[in-house]
């Protein structure tokens, strides 16, 4: 149990470092490239820290433990979509540009969607099983191919247009002074560094929190969703919320929106191409909780807030993840 604690422990400190370097090198690459920190968020810094995820669902999955894997995605985008999500709107409110509210948002809703469908058969079309199968798998690699052309043609159009026009349009990152070479290396030093750090942290927090859960006699579907997937996820909200501490909400934002795509559209497409996962004890409270964070979040970012995510919807969406994580405690 000390080994497990001690691995926790260091954990932590690894994604709060790697959190504050990739958000730093993102910014410098960005300015490079005249590129919105939005973009950077969406791609690099989601990529990045959603490499425990993979990790953790390819090894689950291989393993047969596909409840794990799934619980993982789950329980992961769950905490990313009320906790982080309220938690970074809590340390500063979320100003979100228009391509976030009219095509990132409804992209995150509509993942969110598509593993309710995919997930629970019983539920609609009245399997005995829930099974993610290899064709739903590859449903959801053709989405995330579609998501990423669609993410970085919008950049090159937006960058195009700013040349012609000479200046920077409002919902993107201002030109700023030229980045010298020296600084770009740095900047690519900080970024791989930073991301090694999540990864490494991220799994020893994993390998840390799972050894303490099973030891204590917890289910497989409730560790993936609680332990598993909090612990993995904790670099999410390390880099989000070094982001907003610095004043970069594109990149806070958008790692978020861009790592829950990620997790469901490539990690578990992936996953259930490799090998179909079997949903088990994942049910409809928890399908559908993900799904209606998603919808929520919407809502407060693109209907009621008009652009803009306050404190006080922050506040919501943190009291709902805690509503959930009491459900599941309940009810274990």
């Amino acid at each position: 149990m000390l080994h497990d604690i001690i691995f926790l422990v260091l954990g932590l400190a690894l994604i709060v470092v790697g959190g504050n370097a990739v958000t730093d090198g993102a910014v410098t690459v960005a300015r490079k490239f005249n590129v919105s920190n939005l973009v950077i968020g969406l791609t690099v810094v989601a990529f990045g820290s959603s490499a425990p995820d993979l990790v953790v669902c390819l090894t689950s999955t291989l393993e047969g433990k596909s409840q794990m894997a799934l619980g993982d995605v789950i329980g992961a985008n769950t905490f990313d979509i009320l906790l982080c999500v309220g938690v970074v709107a809590l340390v500063r409110p979320i100003s979100l540009t228009t391509d976030m509210v009219n095509k990132d948002l409804p992209m995150l809703v509509l993942s969110a969607l598509v593993i309710f469908f995919c997930g629970d058969d019983i539920l609609f079309d009245g399997a005995r099983a829930d099974i993610i199968s290899r064709t739903d798998g590859l449903m959801m690699l053709g989405f995330f191919a579609i998501f990423m052309a669609y993410t970085l043609q919008n950049a090159k159009t937006a960058r195009l247009a700013r040349m012609v026009a000479g200046k920077p349009q409002a919902s993107q990152t201002p030109v700023a002074p030229a980045v010298s070479a020296p600084q770009m290396w740095k900047a690519a030093a900080y970024i791989v560094a930073g991301l090694a750090a999540l990864i490494v942290g991220g799994n020893w927090i994993v390998d840390g929190a799972s050894g303490i859960a099973i030891k204590a006699g917890l289910s497989e579907s409730l560790v993936g969703l609680t332990i598993v997937a909090i612990g993995s996820s904790l670099p999410d909200i390390a880099t989000s919320i070094a982001a907003a501490v610095k004043n970069h909400p594109g990149i806070a934002i958008g790692n978020i929106v861009g790592a829950s795509i990620f997790n469901i559209f490539f990690i578990l497409g992936f996953c259930s191409t490799v090998k179909p996962l079997n949903s088990g004890n994942i049910t409809l409270v928890d399908f559908s909780t993900l799904a209606g964070g998603a919808i929520v979040l919407w809502l407060f970012g693109c209907v009621i807030g008009r652009g803009k995510i306050s404190r006080i919807e922050g506040a919501v969406l943190a009291l709902g993840y805690v509503a959930y994580m009491t459900y599941l405690v309940l009810n274990a």
